[in-house]
């Protein structure tokens, strides 16, 4: 089984930051889960308000948990709410169903891990996340 190294992991923070200093967003959280759904690396910009590592884990985990982006999530909790709710009391809470939490890709589709973001609104996170994904050379399903 492959999956992220830490160095992996922390170009993907490196470009995620990047990308929100780039949009001019509110101060990010970024966090990295390997395959396996432990954390590599959690990482917040100064000023990043204290639920934010809570919530960039709770996305990445969501999206390594079933398989998806967050905002797949999102998107079936608008379409099947009691599905996703019973899904997040599965999850003991662990979950939030908005964008910003992706899986982590090599070039032959293999799930690595996860990213999540968390900062400003739920689509600059995700965008953020996305170019940090491409930064480290990596992919996502989301491009």
């Amino acid at each position: 089984m492959i999956s992220l190294t830490l160095q992996q992991a922390l170009k993907i923070t490196e470009g995620t930051f990047g990308a929100g200093i780039s949009q001019q967003s509110e101060p990010l959280t970024v966090a990295i889960l390997d395959s396996g759904g432990k954390l590599i690396s959690l990482q917040r910009q100064d000023g990043s308000s204290m639920m934010r590592p809570d919530i960039a884990i709770a996305k990445a985990w969501g999206a390594l948990a079933l398989g998806c982006s967050s905002r797949k999530l999102a998107q079936d909790a608008d379409n099947r709410p009691a599905f996703i709710s019973a899904i997040n009391v599965l999850a003991n809470g662990n979950m939030v169903p908005v964008p910003g939490g992706l899986l982590i890709r090599d070039d032959t589709n293999y799930v690595m891990g996860a990213v999540g973001v968390s900062g400003d609104h739920s689509d600059l996170d995700e965008n953020c996340a996305i170019k940090g994904i491409q930064f480290a050379d990596l992919y996502s399903d989301e491009y």
